[in-house]
């Protein structure tokens, strides 16, 4: 085959090669997977602040797994392992019964103190870092009954990561709260479910104008209500035989965790959250803010 032949060949090759990558970029956002996870929150990501606060009084172990407010790991644990990230990778600054605000008086930092500390002690971000933000329950299990300044709170501690240069977020919404083992038959039902109700309606639109204001911010959402609901509409699609009753009543656990939604009369099994890093690292996949490998 003639030099100019074979010339030919290899620089069409390269021409489609080249165009390739490009749609591959444009199709993705990125080249990159995500190499770092920073992660706020309260007790369904908390991995043991409170339990060393305390000095490993609370929550209690072995009823709790090492810290963790279930009988195992939670979702963010799940979810680094999906992402292929070590314990290094890994900055966790979740502390169980936090609230999305930021009171300093307090021993618990709420979701905004946890971003602060974080944002004063980081003065460059890695762009292929993703922050998970999850918070908003305790505001209304402590009695807060409107949901606009939780939903403002959590605006404000994504407005303060983009402001540093973060380019990728996962936020969760919130289960229906008035349906927990510990609010199903309280007074306060229906007050509280409505309250989830609002919640996830407002963080829906403020996270629609964050993704205006900053249009290099990719935001996903985990839609943890509608995984809670399609698991007790469904319960044998997820092999759960209970999604009513918590599996751990007083130090007494049932027999048969793997089969409950509920570890305790509020906080999932760590099956339960196995599930919800699953659809976590789903919504990922599809913002195009990780590739499987």
């Amino acid at each position: 085959m003639p030099l100019k032949t074979v010339r030919k060949i290899i620089l069409a090759l390269t021409l489609t090669l080249l165009a390739f990558m490009t749609s591959l970029v444009l199709a993705t956002g990125r080249v990159e997977p995500i190499n770092e996870l920073n992660i706020f929150g309260d007790s369904l990501s908390d991995v043991g602040q409170v339990f060393q606060a305390t000095g490993g009084m609370y929550p209690p172990n072995p009823t709790y797994f090492q810290g963790r407010y279930s009988n195992g790991r939670v979702w963010v644990e799940y979810l680094a392992d999906r992402l292929h990230l070590s314990s290094r990778q890994t900055n966790n600054f979740a502390y169980g019964g936090a609230t999305t605000g930021s009171d300093r008086n307090s021993l618990v930092p709420g979701l905004l103190t946890q971003v602060q500390l974080f944002t004063k002690t980081h003065q460059q971000t890695n762009p292929n870092a993703l922050y998970v933000l999850w918070a908003g329950a305790n505001d209304y299990l402590q009695g807060v009954s409107n949901a606009t300044v939780p939903v403002e709170n959590v605006a404000r501690a994504i407005t303060s990561l983009a402001d540093m240069g973060a380019k990728n977020i996962l936020v969760a919404n919130l289960p229906d709260l008035g349906q927990l083992p510990a609010t199903r038959i309280s007074n306060n039902s229906l007050s509280l479910s409505g309250l989830a109700q609002a919640h996830n309606q407002r963080l829906r639109r403020s996270l629609k104008l964050l993704s205006q204001q900053y249009p290099d911010l990719q935001i996903v959402t985990m839609d943890a209500n509608k995984l809670y609901f399609e698991a007790s509409a469904n319960p044998a699609a997820f092999c759960f035989t209970n999604v009513i009753n918590a599996c751990l009543s007083g130090t007494h656990a049932c027999s048969n965790p793997d089969q409950h939604l509920f570890w305790d009369s509020i906080h999932p099994t760590t099956v339960a959250h196995r599930i919800l890093a699953e659809r976590a690292f789903s919504v990922l996949k599809t913002g195009h803010l990780t590739a499987s490998r």
